[in-house]
């Protein structure tokens, strides 16, 4: 059920993101007369799953879920139709329009990307509002397990208070900034220390086996007693909080493994202080294989219940969503660049955490979540849209990059010459999209 519910979130956000980006293309296409003659969600090699000719242009949906397309009549694009450009120029193809007709066509799919993006941006702002914790509540540090930040001498325990020298007033501001991080400081007990973070920092992380960098601590909240727990006849309930051990204080779950090795060795049973609706209570649990057989987990409500952390909430009206919305959208860009940026240079290592559609998949959550959904969906359709407008013949960008040298120079480039850029453009997104995939392949077999 988990796959089921993974994969229908994936191919419904990228099917969007296609749909709504070659409409992008073939509504400007449509408005300066220019032919389109196919509509394709996915690819159409060989055979279609479906396809429909309504008036000139032929609607379908191919059976390789790599992209889609918009064909216009005469364009040099991924069909390299040489055939009809042998032709003469025809006043509804797309070499006969004005080179500024032509640029708003090309410019149509990435526009789209990015107001789709915003869009749904002021929308999550309007349904959701904005929930962040403050920093300064914060007040025993964050967990830390991955062994990257280990290295480094950070550990359980300690707080990040600013980033590049930029404090740190909110929870959610480390994960938004900790991409373009350079350096840490840190407090670690009644010590401030700086962390110089190491070039290859996201290179590094991209192959650690954990990928969290300071998470939250949370309390030992039970979430489920399975049936075939020692301790399933215990009395216990969901959202039970354990907060001693043998009358050893259990602030947080981080804590557990620790006091219980220094007690299994020599008990069987353990008196266990719980937390149950404000009420104190005491359990005696048994202990299987150094462990209670019961499932710990918690969210934010139960956070904020327990009065750990300070929540703050944010609600909008509607017009103050889309300036919330701004806000999300900038930050979003600003930080897709940020990441790109490390990506290019080959330093950073940054490179080696490139995936492909395996990676986009697995960013989807297990349980449907429309509000992760469409946060998810405006992310890919703003990561559709930076890449699209990479200078790459083949892409969106490397036709602009074509026209504005046109529109600048007063020059044409030459249609063999712009064949022969589209196939090295073709070439280099084959390579781009086998590495991506690749990547998501030699972690697959050797996590």
């Amino acid at each position: 059920m988990e796959f089921v519910i993974k994969i229908s979130q994936f191919l419904l956000s990228l099917s969007l993101l296609i749909v709504l980006h070659e409409l992008g293309h073939f509504i400007p296409a449509k408005a300066f007369k220019t032919r389109v003659e196919k509509f394709y969600l996915f690819f159409d090699v060989k055979y279609s799953l479906f396809k429909k000719k309504i008036g000139e242009t032929v609607y379908g949906i191919g059976w390789l879920p790599l992209g889609g397309y918009v064909k216009i009549s005469g364009m040099i694009d991924e069909s390299m139709d040489k055939e009809q450009m042998a032709q003469p120029p025809q006043p509804w193809e797309f070499r006969s329009k004005p080179s500024w007709q032509r640029l708003i066509i090309m410019l149509g799919g990435v526009t789209v990307n990015f107001i789709l993006a915003y869009v749904i941006y002021v929308f999550i702002s309007l349904a959701y509002g904005d929930i962040d914790i403050t920093s300064s509540s914060v007040k025993d540090g964050y967990m830390v397990t991955n062994p990257i930040l280990k290295d480094l001498g950070i550990k359980t325990g300690d707080k990040v208070i600013a980033i590049n020298d930029e404090e740190i007033e909110t929870v959610s501001q480390i994960r938004r900034k900790i991409i373009s991080a350079e350096k840490l400081t840190i407090l670690s007990g009644n010590e401030t220390k700086e962390v110089v973070l190491p070039e290859d920092f996201l290179g590094q992380f991209s192959s650690s086996e954990s990928k969290s960098f300071f998470s939250l601590r949370y309390p030992f909240i039970l979430e489920k007693i399975p049936d075939t727990s020692v301790n399933a006849s215990a009395g216990l309930q969901p959202k039970d909080v354990i907060v001693s051990l043998n009358g050893k204080s259990l602030k947080y779950y981080d804590q557990y493994d620790a006091i219980m090795d220094s007690l299994t060795a020599t008990h069987k049973t353990i008196d266990v202080g719980i937390l149950r609706d404000g009420q104190q209570l005491t359990k005696t649990l048994k202990v299987e294989d150094g462990k209670f057989e019961i499932k710990a987990g918690g969210d934010l409500n139960d956070l904020e219940r327990l009065g750990y952390y300070d929540i703050v909430k944010t609600d909008y009206t509607f017009g103050e969503s889309f300036g919330a919305g701004l806000l999300k959208f900038k930050d979003q860009v600003a930080s897709y660049g940020e990441q790109l940026k490390k990506i290019f240079n080959p330093k950073t290592g940054a490179y080696k955490g490139v995936g492909g559609f395996k990676a986009i998949y697995d960013v989807f959550p297990d349980t449907w979540s429309w509000q992760d959904f469409w946060a998810l969906t405006a992310f890919l359709s703003i990561m559709l849209g930076v890449l699209n407008l990479l200078p790459i013949p083949a892409l969106d960008g490397g036709h602009v990059m074509f026209l504005l040298y046109e529109m600048i120079s007063g020059r044409k480039p030459s249609e063999k010459f712009l064949e022969r850029a589209q196939m090295v453009g073709f070439f280099i997104l084959i390579a781009l999209v086998l590495f991506a995939n690749g990547n998501d392949i030699f972690k697959a077999l050797f996590k």
